[in-house]
């Protein structure tokens, strides 16, 4: 029977009990789908699925992405992030595989640099090294019910431009291929999101959000950046420390998300991601 263990006061849950690799009944995965619109993150402890099985899995959840130019997995329904060269070796800390993890350091909303924002994502831990490689996530829900009432009036309606490359650039100006900048132009996204299963608002933005339409671009940085600080304050995070087999599953509309240092230059960490795609643009252009 599929069980769910609070795993954070106000978010996120253990759940238990189930499956993954199997064909979940109707009724069993109507229970998930309501965990996931409920908790934003769900864990999943030993669950020991080959990429097929995952595949297979997220399509219930809705159409998946195909992994961007530029990563590794390009073209599939597969994200692989690794530090793991073609030699089986783990590559120097200034490699590339290195600087996306990097990258990825930074707050951040999987896919909110493309035209339909991802709805949800999930990562299943293939390898992990013996310390740090942990992942953190907040709550943007919870960010914006704490919320002074004079901000939320202030961005409520208002609609930011994300950018891979804001967030890319912040790590190493020549990280994001050309490919990478011909395919992914900047968009538009409103900045608080509605959760129609719950009825609930969330607070959108992250390290790809780079301005904030008919705002000074000194002022909107500044705005984005003290919203990010505020939705990521200790007290809205929950951190999840991997063990090989665990499988994360969260809302991008409901969570932002960072991986945190290890010692990349000495130690494997391969996880395995599938993005379930949005059914829609935020803003109509």
């Amino acid at each position: 029977m599929i069980n769910f263990e609070t795993l954070h006061t106000r978010f996120g849950a253990r759940v238990t009990g189930i499956d993954l690799a199997d064909d979940l009944d109707d009724e069993t995965f109507a229970k998930l789908r309501e965990g996931f619109a409920s908790h934003s993150v769900l864990v999943f402890p030993d669950q020991p699925l080959t990429d097929e099985q995952q595949i297979a899995f997220s399509k219930r959840l809705g159409p998946l992405e195909a992994t961007k130019v530029g990563s590794y997995g390009a073209g599939t329904p597969l994200v692989i992030l690794s530090n793991v060269g073609e030699d089986g070796n783990v590559v120097p800390d200034d490699h590339r595989l290195n600087m996306v993890h990097k990258a990825n350091s930074l707050w951040h909303s999987d896919s909110s640099f493309k035209p339909t924002p991802a709805l949800a994502s999930m990562l299943s831990a293939k390898t992990v090294p013996p310390e740090g490689g942990e992942t953190e996530y907040a709550s943007m829900i919870v960010a914006w019910d704490d919320l002074p009432e004079d901000t939320k009036a202030k961005i409520d309606g208002k609609i930011a431009l994300h950018h891979f490359a804001a967030s890319r650039n912040r790590i190493n100006p020549e990280l994001m291929t050309q490919a990478e900048y011909d395919e992914l132009p900047p968009v538009k996204q409103i900045m608080v999101r509605d959760i129609p299963e719950t009825g609930k608002k969330s607070l959108y933005v992250g390290s790809h959000a780079s301005a904030i339409v008919g705002m000074p671009d000194d002022e909107a940085k500044q705005l984005i950046d003290e919203l990010v600080a505020f939705a990521t304050a200790p007290e809205r995070v929950y951190t999840h420390t991997w063990r090989a087999n665990d499988v994360v599953l969260w809302d991008n509309r409901a969570v932002v998300h960072r991986g945190r240092p290890f010692a990349r230059d000495k130690h494997a960490r391969v996880m395995i991601r599938t993005t379930i795609a949005g059914d829609s643009p935020t803003v109509r252009v």
